[in-house]
């Protein structure tokens, strides 16, 4: 039969001397190789015939895992439950994988919050090219400032002040950089190398058990059902039946169904093994989550390590620059310019003590002690001005910031108010923009 099946001519050689004895009807591939010719199609059928094999093979193992994840859906065949050891692994690993993306994410928006620029980070990692060096928002405002301040006239106290205030958003900013940075080097890259490298390999390995597990059943499905045959053929048999070819016939199904039921328990036996070692290369690898989480442990030490170099640097940059404009109190807030005093415990008087008190205009006033003595005594004092002052009317007096006035209270003056002496010039100023000095 092989001999009568001829392939078109061009799918093998044929010497160039011996054509004829090639060309002969009949002979095929055969002819072509006692020509001496080197035939290829053999090799190509073998190869064809090992991926059409192969193929089958997997469609086949696909579609009875298909049909046992179906039926154990709907409750008609039975699933082999892992030992509680395994699931207290499994969930364990999801929910370590699950809360490490959030704490990742939002680490990431907290480092940077404009999502434009973590796209891009993200765009240049996966290109393996750095990112282009980008200013920060306290290193843009500190720009600014120090631009408005050159502007107005570092001479002017308010254009000196916006200079000093520029500079520490700088120095802020080259902060904020290093902690980006040593927070990302730290803390986000374990976080990342275990969502994209050990718990990739852990859904693997949990993806193949799955399909061990789905193989065991379905071959203890099968061997269930072949048992199951072989008990009614054998009743059948054992049942008085008319003729020999009956009998002949029952014998031959019952042989048949042994045999399937001895092949359908080596597969069991062979499926069992195989989920076995699968089952146990898994919990292995689940086991270890829990070095996971020490390792990861240690990188939020260093985290909040570099979290509180960030803040101890900010708080000693606005500690200087409080004292370089002259030490105004953190506690002042601004309430529409109307004085009012808030109440100070006992505890945090002992604390800040009697040399100065909150105002919601924004501004530091003196110490209710030293303005009663001021206002009971007849004498003067000197006093630097806060801020600028500019006169409502001709009975006030305009001020400048950091100059020095003589203050003396009149009797029945208002108790917001002093009477403020500057060479000749003479007029009322209000006590919320002094500090009086020693």
């Amino acid at each position: 039969a092989a001999v009568g099946l001829a392939p078109p001519p061009s799918t093998y050689h044929v010497c160039p001397r011996r054509s004829s004895l090639a060309s002969r009807p009949g002979r095929g591939v055969s002819a072509s190789l006692l020509a001496g010719g080197s035939a290829r199609l053999p090799p190509r059928m073998n190869i064809m015939d090992f991926n059409v094999k192969k193929l089958a093979a997997d469609a086949g193992t696909f579609l009875s895992r298909a049909v046992q994840f179906t039926e154990e859906k709907l409750g008609q065949a039975e699933k082999t439950e892992l030992d509680a050891h395994l699931e207290n692994l499994l969930s364990k690993a999801e929910c370590t994988k699950v809360w490490t993306e959030k704490i990742m994410k939002q680490t990431e928006v907290l480092l940077q919050p404009n999502p434009n620029a973590r796209i891009e980070e993200f765009v240049y990692e996966k290109l393996d090219r750095k990112a282009p060096s980008r200013i920060n928002n306290p290193e843009l405002l500190g720009q600014y400032m120090i631009d408005a301040g050159t502007e107005f006239g570092p001479g002017t106290a308010y254009g000196n002040a916006l200079i000093k205030c520029g500079e520490t958003q700088k120095r802020i900013g080259t902060a904020d950089r290093e902690l980006i940075q040593t927070s990302a080097l730290n803390f986000l890259t374990p976080l990342r190398n275990f969502i994209e490298g050990d718990y990739k390999t852990i859904a693997k390995e949990r993806k193949l058990l799955q399909n061990k597990r789905l193989d065991l059943d379905a071959a203890k499905t099968r061997l269930k059902k072949a048992k199951a045959a072989e008990t009614r053929a054998s009743q059948l048999n054992s049942a008085r039946l008319e003729g020999d070819n009956i009998m002949v016939n029952f014998s031959y199904m019952l042989n048949f169904l042994h045999v399937k039921w001895l092949k359908s328990e080596q597969e069991l036996r062979i499926t069992q093994s195989e989920f076995d070692r699968q089952a146990e290369i898994t919990r292995l690898l689940l086991e270890g989550i829990s070095s996971t989480h020490a390792h990861h442990l240690r990188c939020l030490n260093d985290f909040v390590e570099a979290q509180m170099t960030y803040y101890a640097q900010c708080y000693q940059y606005m500690l200087d620059l409080q004292k370089q404009l002259g030490s105004f109190p953190s506690n002042y807030q601004s309430n529409n310019n109307q004085t009012s005093v808030t109440p100070i415990s006992s505890a945090s008087s002992n604390v800040i003590g009697s040399s100065a008190l909150t105002s919601t205009s924004g501004l530091v006033i003196t110490s209710p002690s030293n303005l009663i003595d001021l206002k009971e005594s007849s004498g003067s004092r000197k006093a630097r001005v806060l801020y600028d002052y500019d006169a409502a009317n001709s009975s006030e007096l305009s001020l400048l910031a950091d100059e020095v006035i003589t203050v003396f209270s009149v009797v029945g003056m208002d108790s917001d108010w002093l009477m403020g002496e500057r060479g000749n010039q003479k007029g009322r100023v209000p006590i919320t923009y002094l500090e009086l000095l020693n």
